[in-house]
Formats: C-alpha cells, structure tokens, sequence
C-alpha cells in the first residue's frame, strides 16, 4: 500500500507543478516576456490549455464570475493542497 500513496502524492505533485507552470506562462505571455508566436512557447502553452481547461471549466462553472479574475487555478491549486493533507494525514491507513 505504500506505492499506492508514493503514486498518489507523485500525481499531486504532477498536478500542482502543471497547474504553477501554466499560471506562469499565462502571466509570461501577458506581460509580453513569452510571444504566442513562437512555435516552441504556442505548443507548450496550447499542451497546457489542453491538459487544464477541462479541470479549469469544472470549476467555473461552480464558482461566480470575478470580473476579469480567474480564481479556477487557485481553486484547484487549494483543492490539491487540500488532497496532499488528507493524504498525509491517513498515511497510516496505507501502511
């Protein structure tokens, strides 16, 4: 059972490096440090578009709409942390 959470907190940390690197990506590309026209930065950033938008629109649709603000990074950032913990905290149940 200690694979089964070894595996378990790898995904986490998978997740929450993804979900990091396109937060800073995103503000890269609109501060205009990265150009979407470059072939190499359009791949990565449409990759993780790809990978995300499906968890990013789950949680839009639950959350209200901030304005200009999108809170859905934060979200599942704070769900992942949230995931870690519980993990942790019943690593005992996997030993």
């Amino acid at each position: 059972m200690t694979s089964l959470f070894q595996i378990l907190m790898l995904l986490l940390n998978i997740v929450w490096f993804i979900v990091i690197a396109h937060v800073i990506m995103s503000w890269l590309i609109n501060f205009q440090v990265l150009n979407l026209r470059q072939p190499l930065v359009a791949q990565i950033w449409d990759g993780l578009n790809r990978i995300l938008e499906p968890v990013y629109s789950r949680v839009r649709s639950v959350i209200p709409p901030m304005g200009g603000l999108d809170l859905a990074p934060l979200i599942v950032l704070i769900a992942v942390a949230v995931a870690r913990i519980v993990l942790t905290n019943n690593a005992a149940a996997f030993y």
